[in-house]
């Protein structure tokens, strides 16, 4: 009998130990939009911060698109039930801000946690984009991206051009697609993300106004002015690339990325996290180059404009969990973490330590290009190039989409869906105005 009951006994005080708590981890809700290897690299640095103590727990879910992300947290919110962090894109940072109440600024959750926040050691272009006029930062740079050139070194071979010489200008560019057309590439050139990179980040890079009140940082009664003489040129060149078959639209987002790196296109505008998804499916030698330019624009090139998300810290929830969302936070500024980041997906690092640190390494030297990113972000920023944070901002990008395919396909000039963009723009961003 005393034998039978032996593994029972055994087993109620196993339980009986599994059943009382060692220690009980606070638990902090990540929601965010990364898929593929990204999605990997999020659940890794999540994996990295909890296993590197052991009183809180990272848990990352991905919850959708950036689009999807966004409202399906703020319904959460409503109904008392939002995750501790919030990947949010960049297009809804002025959203994200007029948000009263259900967001806490990052910078305060840091104070508050006892982690000093110094500006001086984040990238200008980055950590301004997210400071608040009284320079408390208002959500954590995570993801930051901009726009770079990625071209095709084996077909600029092909069509005589030198592989290692980029074109720089858009006159070069021009040039350039033409000597591919004529070594029979179908699409010459190509652009991701259309309204950020041949508007946004194009008026950035001349230091020309895209939108009044310091491109929306002023206030919410800013207006955009992306009609200007310098716009109209640049949308009417590419209409006549077009035309002539050198500029290939390939669709809205980043569709077009799959037509370079499966060697279709030899040249494209996209972002710089482009980097990790070129070199894993290219089959050809590829360069990264800094986004033309025109040479006769005074103060050109000054710096391109950001991309990406940042990470929102919700209301509404326990001090014991900002302290836990503020120790994740503080790893992740960590050099080597952030270095590790930027190397592994092409996604700028958000301190100058972790560039710095990347540069010491060797990686630039061994991956040519990598560094364009950066380079093109540490620049000094002006009222005009700092970045552009404007209400309904989803909805200004939409517009910016239809109007320029109106141009694509001929049923437009430059000129007249600029216009548009600039009437219909204005309306949405007059609501905002008026909401807030």
């Amino acid at each position: 009998m005393h034998k039978r009951f032996m593994p029972l006994t055994g087993a109620l005080a196993l339980a009986a130990l599994i059943s009382t708590p060692v220690h009980a981890q606070t638990e902090i809700q990540w929601w965010h939009s990364m898929t593929g290897g990204l999605n990997d690299w999020v659940l890794d640095l999540a994996n990295g911060f909890n296993s590197s103590q052991t009183e809180y727990k990272i848990v990352p879910t991905y919850k959708g698109t950036y689009d999807e992300t966004m409202p399906a947290a703020v319904a959460a919110f409503r109904a008392g039930n939002a995750p501790h962090i919030l990947q949010v894109f960049e297009v809804g940072t002025a959203t994200m801000m007029a948000a009263k109440g259900a967001v806490v600024p990052v910078g305060k959750v840091l104070a508050d946690a006892g982690y000093k926040f110094d500006p001086k050691a984040y990238i200008p272009a980055v950590v301004g984009y997210y400071t608040a006029p009284n320079g408390q930062m208002l959500s954590f740079p995570f993801n930051s991206s901009t726009t770079v050139f990625n071209y095709n070194k084996d077909l600029f071979t092909k069509a005589g051009l030198d592989p290692n010489q980029p074109p720089k200008t858009w006159p070069e560019v021009v040039l350039a697609a033409a000597k591919l057309k004529a070594s029979g590439v179908a699409c010459p050139f190509t652009t991701s993300w259309q309204g950020w990179t041949q508007l946004e980040s194009f008026s950035t890079w001349h230091n020309t106004e895209f939108a009044s009140q310091g491109n929306g940082f002023g206030g919410t009664s800013a207006r955009l002015t992306v009609n200007s003489p310098l716009h109209v040129r640049h949308i009417e060149n590419l209409s006549n690339m077009a035309k002539q078959g050198l500029f290939v639209y390939r669709g809205r987002g980043n569709k077009a990325d799959a037509s370079f790196y499966s060697g279709e296109c030899a040249m494209a505008t996209a972002s710089s996290s482009t980097y990790a998804s070129i070199k894993k499916n290219a089959k050809f030698e590829f360069g990264i180059s800094t986004l033309p330019y025109y040479p006769d624009v005074a103060g050109a090139p000054q710096n391109t404009v950001i991309g990406g998300a940042s990470l929102w810290v919700m209301g509404g929830k326990k001090p014991a969990e900002y302290k836990g969302v503020a120790a994740f936070f503080n790893y992740l500024t960590n050099a080597e973490i952030q270095a590790k980041s930027h190397q592994r997906t092409g996604y700028l690092p958000i301190t100058l330590a972790s560039f710095e640190l990347t540069e010491k390494t060797g990686f630039y030297k061994e991956n040519p290009g990598t560094d364009v990113a950066v380079n093109q972000m540490i620049r000094k920023t002006t009222d005009k190039s700092r970045g552009i944070r404007l209400g309904n901002f989803i909805q200004v990008r939409a517009i910016e989409d239809e109007e320029l395919e109106q141009v694509w396909a001929g049923k437009k000039s430059a000129k007249e869906a600029l216009d548009a963009i600039v009437s219909r723009g204005n309306e949405q961003l007059e609501r905002f105005q008026k909401a807030n």
